[in-house]
């Protein structure tokens, strides 16, 4: 896996004490200037030095473990700058910036427990964190910073041959949860590692989506979008989207229409989707489409370090 996964994090300090080994939340509450983490990013320290996550490029993580490891020595939270403005002369960012860090020691395992469990039944959480603990946001705890957990994104590609499976690959290696169908006498696609056959093209696999969930269509032979895409339209997701021209797009919104789709369902759906017009072959296509998922994703998220703009409208690109 590549992408970042917070619940790695609270995993570990949940397994630390079921050992009876004491650790430290540590949360990026403040930034000044440059930074190469967003506010909400967060490290897990152990007292016997098992740690994860990170704040830089290797630059300030031994200072941070030290600082965890003083302070549950102290019995006491605390909040320590690093950087810009910081008693520590000698600690530096590469960045030039400062950085605001909160030492919450020995969390609750309750607590952390409870996110973990929403997350794994795709609910998102909150928590209230303070140096003094930490508590659910739904809880009378209103003192603290706001840190909210957004369920793993989770793709549905359904599509032929190599544009699929690409994606397929690309996005379980990035750490996506992935769901892949392809049709059963495409003996390619259908036969690969996490691919499922589909011999109906009128019925979606039995499938469920939420709001963590994108959808995307990779069919060359479009009659399989006929009866699979509406009712794809009519799943819960932050994304829908397939491929195509800009002329198969516009063809495939007129039989949507036709269809008795509602407007604002169609202006959801994207055409010719990736971040790179036009793309031709099946690794840069998926490339293209998991970097507009991954995107998208972290916007509606709100995940840490976000900055971009807000999920586009449907988008048509010229090519495939």
């Amino acid at each position: 896996m590549i992408a970042d996964d917070h619940r790695v994090i609270l995993r570990l300090l949940l397994k630390g004490a079921a050992e009876g080994v004491e650790g430290v939340l540590v949360t990026l509450t403040g930034i000044e200037g440059a930074s190469s983490r967003g506010i909400g990013t967060q490290m897990a320290v152990l007292a016997d030095g098992r740690h994860a996550g990170s704040f830089s490029g290797g630059c300030i993580e031994a200072a941070v473990i030290a600082e965890a490891q003083e302070a549950l020595a102290a019995g006491a939270g605390r909040s320590v700058r690093y950087g810009v403005g910081s008693p520590y002369l000698d600690i530096r960012l590469p960045c030039g910036g400062g950085i605001d860090l909160v030492f919450t020691p020995r969390p609750d395992p309750a607590v952390l427990a409870e996110v973990l469990a929403r997350l794994e039944q795709r609910q998102s959480a909150a928590l209230r964190i303070s140096e003094g603990g930490i508590a659910l946001a739904d809880d009378t705890e209103t003192a603290g910073y706001l840190r909210t957990y957004a369920p793993t994104l989770r793709l549905v590609a359904m599509g032929h041959g190599e544009d699929l499976t690409a994606l397929v690959r690309l996005a379980r290696a990035f750490g996506l949860t992935v769901e892949a169908y392809a049709p059963e006498t495409d003996h390619h696609a259908a036969t690969q590692p996490g691919v499922t056959a589909m011999a109906s093209r009128t019925a979606l696999p039995a499938l469920a989506g939420d709001a963590w969930t994108a959808f995307v269509f990779l069919f060359h032979d479009h009659d399989w979008e006929e009866h699979l895409l509406p009712q794809a339209l009519a799943q819960e997701g932050f994304y829908h989207g397939a491929v195509g021209s800009a002329r198969t797009h516009r063809a495939r919104l007129d039989w949507l229409r036709a269809a008795g789709i509602a407007q604002a369902r169609l202006d959801a759906l994207r055409g010719g989707i990736g971040l790179i017009p036009a793309t031709r072959d099946p690794a840069t296509l998926a490339v293209s489409i998991l970097g507009e998922l991954v995107q998208d994703y972290q916007a509606c998220a709100g995940m840490p370090g976000w900055s971009g703009h807000a999920p586009r409208a449907a988008n048509v690109h010229t090519g495939r």
